[in-house]
């Protein structure tokens, strides 16, 4: 694994080196690691069903109008910079949406801005979504955000980049290897960075598929 993508929060979650030349280091020396992957269903922006895989994180919310906004950028600043920019910017117009989730069995449903289900523990160019999250555990790490006003996003948003906000009230955090999302209004679904449709989805564990080189 390269770091070259705009939040490199793969190799990140990985605990690769963002420099190029000490990630080609452990390209070649590293030890062998086989971690899971996650399969998703949704709705293509066509209309017809749809899947692909994701490596990192998946999401259903306002993390895929993040993802495009932050796509559409010149992401001349680097990562951080542009998911940190477009994330304030699609906040200040963003509705929560009724959304169902339901993860190996467990039921929830309300008002929520998003559901990220992370496989890694980085997202969105450094954000330490789900600190404990392993990439090779066996499950997803699924974490809920539900009606925060803008007031909490003031107060919270700056902790999730020390893992600092899961203590608040509006956040769950669930585990489980399978996890379906519904949404009405339906919301955008975001697959490592890429938005490729909406809702309905199911997102899965796929047990040790991957084999990669880390430090």
């Amino acid at each position: 694994m390269l770091p070259r993508g705009t939040g490199k929060d793969f190799v990140r979650s990985l605990r690769i080196p963002a420099k190029l030349p000490a990630a080609l280091e452990v390209a070649r020396d590293g030890r062998p690691r086989t971690v899971d992957v996650g399969r998703a269903h949704y709705r293509s922006w066509e209309g017809p069903e749809a899947n692909a895989y994701f490596a990192n994180f998946a999401g259903a919310g306002i993390s895929g109008a993040i993802a495009r906004r932050a796509n559409s950028s010149s992401k001349a600043l680097g990562g951080r910079i542009s998911f940190f920019a477009a994330t304030l910017a699609v906040f200040a117009a963003w509705k929560s949406a009724d959304i169902t989730v339901e993860i190996d069995g467990d039921r929830r449903s309300g008002d929520m801005f998003e559901v990220l289900v992370m496989n890694g523990d980085y997202a969105a160019g450094g954000m330490w979504v789900t600190p404990e999250a392993q990439p090779d555990d066996g499950r997803l790490d699924t974490l809920l955000i539900g009606d925060v006003t803008k007031l909490d996003f003031v107060r919270t948003f700056p902790k999730i980049y020390r893992g600092k906000h899961l203590s608040h009230p509006k956040i769950d955090l669930l585990h489980g290897a399978a996890v379906a999302v519904d949404a009405v209004p339906a919301v955008p679904v975001v697959l490592d960075g890429e938005q490729p449709g909406t809702t309905p989805a199911r997102f899965e564990l796929v047990p040790q598929a991957l084999r990669v080189r880390v430090p």
